[in-house]
């Protein structure tokens, strides 16, 4: 049965998923839990948080942003306003739809969760960069080649190790939302 294989994948994706620091070291604390405690500290700063993705990438960036600014109570800003996009894409090209928006919208130690399974789209990179230069903080959700450019970018960076969107997307798509999940839990611990 092909779906039994495909769920076996999906286990052996999931277990084998790296998390590293910007050094490309190895962290030990569960992804979550991590991202929860930093996303915590945006919060309690009151910067934004920004998500980006193409494809199916985008359906979880979109998914997410609302999930961060309902659930998590974080300033979590929509970048996929139609108008913006085909403008900015019309006006400057694809690869600068979120960038040019980060230029405008970002401050410094404001976060970007850039979603890209393959790692090396163009406009996801260029936003990375302009995320960068403003002094932000970011966190990458990668998969298909260990040594894709946007990893190399993040201070933070979930790597799946498989060349499957379906399992790559889902994968990030569940460990999103269980940082989300674990704010929530914790607010809810601390009486927030």
């Amino acid at each position: 049965m092909v779906m039994q294989d495909y769920e076996i994948q999906y286990r052996k994706a999931y277990k084998e998923k790296v998390y590293t620091s910007k050094d490309g070291k190895d962290l030990q604390s569960p992804v979550a839990e991590d991202l929860a405690h930093l996303m915590r500290q945006i919060r309690a700063a009151k910067k934004k948080l920004f998500f980006i993705g193409n494809g199916g990438s985008a359906g979880i960036a979109v998914h997410m942003t609302a999930d961060f600014l309902k659930n998590g109570r974080m300033r979590a800003i929509d970048m996929y306003g139609a108008a913006t996009l085909t403008c900015l894409g019309n006006d400057y090209g694809y690869e600068y739809v979120f960038s040019k928006q980060l230029e405008l919208l970002a401050d410094p130690g404001d976060m970007l969760v850039a979603i890209s399974s393959s790692g090396n789209s163009p406009n996801i990179l260029r936003a990375a960069e302009a995320v960068r230069a403003i002094g932000g903080f970011i966190v990458t959700f990668t998969g298909f080649a260990a040594d894709n450019r946007l990893r190399k970018l993040g201070d933070r960076n979930l790597y799946v190790p498989c060349g499957e969107y379906g399992i790559v997307e889902s994968i990030h798509n569940q460990i999103l939302q269980q940082v989300v999940d674990e704010i929530m839990a914790l607010d809810v611990q601390e009486g927030r």
